[in-house]
């Protein structure tokens, strides 16, 4: 795959200006963005700016973070608390992710969503308060893992690291995740299921393979 080098300002804009033009397949009055990565590719990081460029042009915003919804942790760390395949397989809680994100954006839908259900610290729900996003608005979901469960993305943006960029900006602590985000790389192949690719091997200097 051929990337280009692109500014984190100028990436913003392309990808606020593609969310504005991309329609629903299913007809949906709402947009569901993937920000899809690796915690050391700092999804979430782009979420943020791209709230802000997609309200400069008008759009309400939601984000929501795949960390927020995470399983109790007596079902993810069933196996132990640093099994790769129970974090691939069984950390994220993607049943609600269905339930209280992407049923309410349906075509028909109500709008109104969770912005997050678990709290992993406390190990309890987080009784946060619903959210409605009016028609017209925009979902941006953001963690790692997210491709590869039918979830109705209307855009997909994976954000990619090199193998030793991935372990050099993991911290040590969690390096036991890497064999989990091979074994991503290896089954569903996200740079090849999303839409968009962002290199960020660099943090300073992405690299993109453009509009689509």
């Amino acid at each position: 795959m051929r990337l280009e080098a692109i500014t984190w300002e100028r990436l913003t804009d392309a990808l606020a200006e593609r969310i504005l033009t991309t329609e629903a397949e299913d007809g949906s009055p709402w947009r569901r963005v993937a920000l899809d990565g690796a915690p050391a590719a700092a999804p979430g990081d782009l979420a943020e700016r791209l709230v802000e460029a997609l309200r400069l042009r008008g759009r309400a915003v939601h984000t929501a973070g795949a960390f927020g919804f995470l399983r109790p942790a007596s079902l993810r760390l069933e196996y132990g608390r640093e099994d790769p395949d129970a974090y691939h397989d069984e950390w994220f809680d993607r049943q609600a992710l269905w339930r209280e994100v992407f049923r309410p954006l349906d075509p028909g839908g109500t709008g109104r969503v969770l912005p997050d259900l678990w709290d992993p610290v406390a190990d309890r729900a987080t009784r946060s308060a619903y959210v409605t996003l009016p028609p017209g608005g925009v979902l941006l979901l953001h963690g790692p893992l997210l491709l590869g469960h039918w979830f109705p993305f209307d855009l997909t943006v994976h954000l990619t690291l090199s193998p030793a960029a991935l372990a050099r900006r993991t911290p040590p602590h969690e390096h036991w995740t890497l064999p989990a985000f091979a074994r991503y790389e290896a089954e569903t192949r996200p740079e090849e299921a999303a839409d968009i690719v962002v290199r960020a091997d660099d943090p300073r200097r992405p690299a993109w393979s453009g509009p689509a």
